[in-house]
C-alpha cells in the first residue's frame, strides 16, 4: 500500500516553530505517513530567492518534531550531502533515528546552487564524486563500530561511530543517470523530485531497473515527490482535486511505496496561507484514498 507524505515548508515568513509543529500535527492527524524537510546551509541570493529566510535546519527541526509526534516518519528531502563532513551527517542522522524510535529517513542529493557550494568551500564541479564518496562513508558509519576512510575528499582513521541507528533508510534523490545509479548502489529508495508520472513510467523506472540489473542489486523502492497544488493546471500535480489525485494514482499504479505531496509554490510570491495548503492536501489525500 502506498504511503502518502507531505513536504514541509521550513523556510520563508510562515516558517515559525509554531507552524512547523502545526505541519507535523496536521500530517499525523490526517493520516499522512511521513513529513519531509528541505536543506540549505548558506542561502546565497539564488537560493534565498526561492527559499527565503528564515530557513530552519532540517536535522535540528526533525529532532525537535520527533519529540512532538508518535507515529509520523520524518525525513530530509533532501540533505545536500557534500555540505557536511560525512561523520557529522552520520552522527546526526543516527542520533535522530535513536531519539525518534526509528522514524527518521535520510534523503540525500547533490544540490544545485553553485554559489552556495562556493560559500561553503566545496567544489561544485565535483559534487557527484563527493556525494558518492560521502554516501559510502555515511553508510559505513551506520553499520560499523569503528570506521576508517581514505578518500579524495575525506580521510580519517579508527573513528568510533556509536550509537548505531535502529532503522535508518537512505533515499537517494535526483533523476539524472548518475543519480539513478547512485540510488541503486546506496539507496533503500529512489526519491526523484517533481518528475512527471509519465516520465517515471516510460523512462525513470526502466532506467532504475536496468541499473539494478547491471549492478546485480535489488531495485530500490520508489518514493517520488510530486507537486500537489490546486489551481490552474500547467504540469503534473496541479489542477483540480480530481486531476492531482489522478496523477497520484498513476504513481500508485506504478508501484510507488511512498508519494510525497509538495504544496510549496515555485516562487514565494505565490505562497498561500498554511490553512489553505493543509485543506488542499487533506482533500487530495481523501480523494486518493
Amino acid at each position: 500500500m502506498t504511503v502518502l507524505g507531505v513536504n514541509v515548508r521550513n523556510f520563508g515568513p510562515l516558517a515559525t516553530p509554531e507552524n512547523l509543529l502545526g505541519w507535523a500535527r496536521f500530517a499525523e492527524d490526517n493520516g499522512f505517513g511521513i513529513a519531509m524537510i528541505s536543506d540549505h546551509i548558506a542561502p546565497t541570493p539564488d537560493v534565498n530567492e526561492i527559499y527565503p529566510t528564515p530557513f530552519y535546519d532540517p536535522f535540528a527541526t526533525i529532532a525537535w518534531l520527533a519529540g512532538a509526534t508518535t507515529t509520523l516518519l520524518l525525513g530530509t528531502s533532501v540533505t545536500v550531502l557534500p555540505y557536511r563532513h560525512p561523520l557529522l551527517t552520520a552522527r546526526m542522522a543516527a542520533n535522530i533515528d535513536r531519539f525518534s524510535g526509528g522514524r527518521f529517513v535520510l534523503g540525500v542529493g547533490v544540490g544545485w546552487s553553485e554559489p552556495e557550494y562556493a560559500a561553503l568551500g566545496v567544489p561544485f564541479a565535483k559534487r557527484g564524486r563527493v556525494t558518492d564518496e560521502y554516501l559510502a562513508a555515511v553508510t559505513a558509519a551506520f553499520t560499523d563500530d569503528v570506521v576508517s576512510h581514505d578518500g579524495e575528499f575525506a580521510t580519517y582513521r579508527d573513528v568510533h561511530t556509536g550509537p548505531r541507528p535502529q532503522r535508518l533508510p537512505v533515499w537517494v534523490g535526483g533523476s539524472a543517470p548518475a543519480a539513478i545509479r547512485r540510488a541503486v548502489r546506496f539507496g533503500a529508495a529512489w526519491h526523484p523530485i517533481n518528475a512527471a508520472p509519465a516520465w517515471l513510467r516510460d523512462v525513470g523506472v526502466p532506467a532504475l531497473r536496468k541499473a539494478a540489473d547491471e549492478q546485480g542489486r535489488p531495485v530500490p523502492a520508489l518514493a517520488p515527490r510530486l507537486r500537489a497544488r490546486l489551481g490552474t493546471r500547467t504540469q503534473p500535480g496541479e489542477g483540480t482535486v480530481a486531476q492531482v489525485a489522478a496523477d497520484i494514482r498513476e504513481l500508485v499504479d506504478l508501484g510507488c511505496d511512498y508519494v510525497i505531496l509538495d504544496p510549496n509554490p515555485d516562487h514565494p510570491r505565490d505562497e498561500k496561507p498554511l490553512a489553505d495548503d493543509w485543506k488542499a492536501l487533506a482533500e487530495i489525500a481523501d480523494h486518493v484514498r
